[in-house]
């Protein structure tokens, strides 16, 4: 069966956006030289997040970009036989959303814009309405942007979709409530690594996490970039600094082991949890 190299990026990306140009060029032609087929950024990769997040600082926002703009055309150009998943900020219709782009040498392939807002992120972001899978050279695939791991309608609404791969960009910080001494300790640090592994192991799909490190603003990123198979099973992951974590597998036949006995997805009994099958009754 054929085996698909999964790389899932660890890394800080600031304002600089002639910079980060740079230093993406310089990780995807690594990653292609170690024979990478699937490579996922942070989110916010492309102009970084906000500073903020209680109060995200209107005056220092991420430079926009529509999905047609010279830089997605760049990314585009970048990927060749690639598939390259990446944050940035939409700009459409005159909103701003926090948004990732999926590409290869083709061109587009699909696109997420964030649903789910924590904190004051409202006031810099307009809230993304969908969760839906695409077809890539990789399999079919489904992206999530940080706090949309948190909700488990989120990634079983792409496995329902057909996603095979969930490619989980973040741009996610230590706790901002409850600092810890250490990045072990914190309360965000082991959300973060208990949401990867629960949301791959209740739809038996392959999940990709990818995270930005260092400060930006007031905002300590966690790292703790991994490949999850569908198991839960931490395949490959990194730690609090920059790096890739890089893991070779199949895929299909990796969900389909998985699946073979108990199958998730086809075991649901959608008429008992409520009217539309998410919502509770009442």
């Amino acid at each position: 069966m054929p085996v698909t190299r999964i790389g899932a990026v660890a890394a800080h990306f600031g304002r600089d956006v002639g910079r980060t140009m740079a230093k993406l060029t310089g990780i995807v032609e690594s990653a292609r030289r170690e024979g990478t087929d699937l490579l996922v950024l942070p989110g916010a990769t492309v102009g970084g997040y906000i500073p903020d997040l209680r109060h995200p600082g209107l005056d220092d926002l991420p430079p926009t970009f529509a999905l047609d703009s010279p830089m997605v055309a760049e990314l585009v150009r970048l990927a060749r036989e690639m598939t390259l998943c990446v944050g940035f900020c939409e700009l459409a219709d005159g909103l701003r959303y926090n948004a990732a782009v999926c590409v290869s040498g083709e061109g587009v392939l699909g696109h997420h814009r964030k649903v789910h807002q924590p904190a004051g992120e409202h006031f810099a972001y307009a809230a993304g309405t969908e969760f839906a899978a695409f077809d890539t050279p990789v399999g079919r695939l489904g992206m999530l942007i940080d706090y949309d791991k948190t909700f488990p309608e989120s990634v079983r609404t792409l496995a329902l979709d057909g996603a095979r791969i969930v490619a989980a960009l973040s741009a996610w910080p230590a706790s901002i409530t409850d600092r810890a001494a250490r990045i072990t300790e914190d309360r965000q640090s082991r959300l973060f690594d208990l949401y990867d592994a629960a949301r791959a192991a209740e739809n038996q799909v392959v999940l990709v996490s990818s995270n930005q490190t260092g400060v930006f603003g007031d905002l300590r990123f966690l790292g703790q970039a991994k490949v999850v198979g569908p198991g839960g099973d931490v395949l490959a992951r990194t730690w609090s600094k920059g790096a890739l974590a890089r893991a070779d597998l199949d895929v299909a036949g990796e969900i389909d082991r998985a699946r073979r006995v108990l199958h998730h997805l086809v075991e649901r009994r959608p008429t008992a949890y409520g009217p539309s099958g998410w919502e509770p009754a009442g």
